[in-house]
């Protein structure tokens, strides 16, 4: 019986040292010391053992299952060392290889041209104004000096709130002016950017919803030349010293005189283009003296104080600045062409 212990210890230690995943070595531990294995079931033999040979017999096969006990022990450990390195060696990151950068998003074009707006008034001394999107009949049209008969105040040009009378989408941030000069006395100088609202067909240049930045200037002594001077370096600043600009009579009720100003075509060189609507210029918007009824309607004496407003459609401003020839791609959403900018 001993030699028998031993031949079978010989293979099962030979058996262990073989194996070469964890799974193997409890496959093993099974088949020799589990419930049905080979030390269990020569362990149920000794009865049929000689009296005088039991003892020894039992005390050898669990020397045996102890010796076994400790090789599988061994070997599963040694097997788990080698795979938490193999698991750590394929997780290992190379610290000495460059970051991947994530992916940064882009700035709107309009949000670069606002700031950009903003940062040459900010040089000229003008400070930001705001005012609400929903605004009144005498913010938007009466405290401007516009009439009541006048073709702005039309249902086909002003978007007007249902169920609330008076009320409307404001056409212009003029009415941030207004607003303005009732809370503080002269002199000042604002900008005041915003969304305005209209009944616009949609084309290359128009749309219903859109962005102007106006301006008023307010103290003792201001001309019309100032005026001019002020837009022609904004235009510079923006666009560069090669763009022109170009002003023309206009009327508008609430500046008196008034002038149209534009900006010089860049798609075309002045040629025409459907952009420009084959005038080789770009409108930008109006400008002028302020009326003097518009400073009797906010409290200023127009003997003692003059003054000037400007405004301007940001989209066309973006549209020359960056070389874009329709004012919808700036609200279609299209990353391809917002992450040139």
């Amino acid at each position: 019986m001993s030699e028998q212990l031993t031949v079978l210890e010989t293979a099962a230690a030979a058996r262990i040292a073989a194996c070469a995943q964890a799974a193997d070595v409890e496959q093993l531990r099974i088949e020799y010391l589990g419930r049905k294995g080979a030390l269990t079931e020569l362990l149920k033999s000794v009865s049929s053992l000689p009296a005088a040979q039991r003892p020894a017999f039992g005390a050898a096969v669990n020397a045996l299952k102890g010796r076994l006990t400790a090789l599988l022990d061994q070997r599963r450990a040694a097997l788990s060392g080698a795979e938490s390195a193999r698991a750590l060696e394929a997780e290992r990151l190379d610290v000495s290889l460059p970051g991947r950068a994530p992916f940064a998003g882009h700035r709107h074009p309009l949000s670069q041209v606002f700031a950009e707006i903003t940062d040459i008034f900010h040089g000229l001394g003008y400070t930001v104004a705001g005012g609400p999107d929903v605004d009144d009949e005498w913010h938007n049209f009466d405290a401007l000096n516009t009439p009541a008969d006048h073709p702005a105040r039309n249902v086909q040009d002003t978007f007007y709130i249902k169920d609330r009378p008076g009320q409307l989408l404001r056409t212009h941030t003029s009415t941030v002016q207004i607003r303005t000069m009732m809370a503080q006395r002269p002199p000042l100088r604002i900008i005041a950017p915003g969304r305005c609202y209209r009944r616009d067909a949609i084309d290359a240049s128009h749309l219903p919803v859109f962005h102007q930045c106006e301006g008023l200037y307010v103290d003792r002594g201001v001309t019309l030349a100032d005026l001019k001077a002020t837009l022609t370096y904004f235009a510079h600043q923006l666009l560069g010293p090669k763009v022109r600009i170009r002003f023309r009579p206009h009327f508008f009720p609430f500046t008196e005189p008034s002038v149209e100003y534009d900006f010089s075509c860049i798609f075309c060189g002045g040629a025409g283009c459907r952009v420009c609507k084959q005038s080789g210029w770009l409108e930008i918007s109006g400008a002028g003296m302020v009326d003097p009824n518009v400073f009797r309607n906010v409290g200023y004496d127009p003997e003692a104080y003059s003054g000037f407003a400007w405004g301007m459609g940001v989209e066309r401003v973006a549209m020359l600045k960056y070389g874009i020839n329709d004012i919808r791609l700036l609200y279609q959403g299209d990353v391809r062409f917002l992450e040139q900018f």
